[in-house]
């Protein structure tokens, strides 16, 4: 599977494996609750340079019996380079770390101005087809 990075699209496999919450904490509240131990989904990403050895783990607490969809999850576990590039861009584009007021109020305005004027960009970009000339 691909996602996008800061360096371009990377590519890794990825495996999803049902698993039983362990360990004596959990032993403790399934004991008090009168409960089996619970499920979890771990996500394990395997790079191919070194496929016999995980890379990354995430370990998901998901409603139902059901699997989730393996793309799904590795969408969602890979969201950190969506959301730093957000904040790279409220940060240098739009001045989100300017504000040297010292009042809560002033404050609040400036970061909902510039959360504002981020939603602004991402809307005019969505409705722009990529390859137009500048206006």
């Amino acid at each position: 599977m691909s996602w996008p990075a800061a360096e371009g699209d990377r590519v890794a496999g990825f495996s999803l494996r049902r698993v039983r919450e362990a360990g004596i904490p959990a032993r403790r509240r399934a004991s008090k609750a009168g409960t089996a131990l619970l499920d979890r989904w771990l996500l394990v990403q395997r790079d191919n340079e070194k496929p016999a050895t995980p890379a990354h783990l995430w370990l998901a607490s998901l409603p139902g019996t059901a699997r989730p969809a393996l793309q799904r999850l590795v969408r969602l576990a890979k969201t950190r380079w969506a959301v730093e590039t957000g904040y790279r861009e409220l940060k240098d584009t739009l001045g989100i770390d300017h504000f040297e007021g010292r009042t809560w109020p002033g404050w609040h305005r400036h970061v909902t101005l510039v959360t504002a004027a981020l939603l602004f960009l991402a809307e005019h970009r969505a409705r722009t087809p990529k390859h137009a000339a500048p206006a």
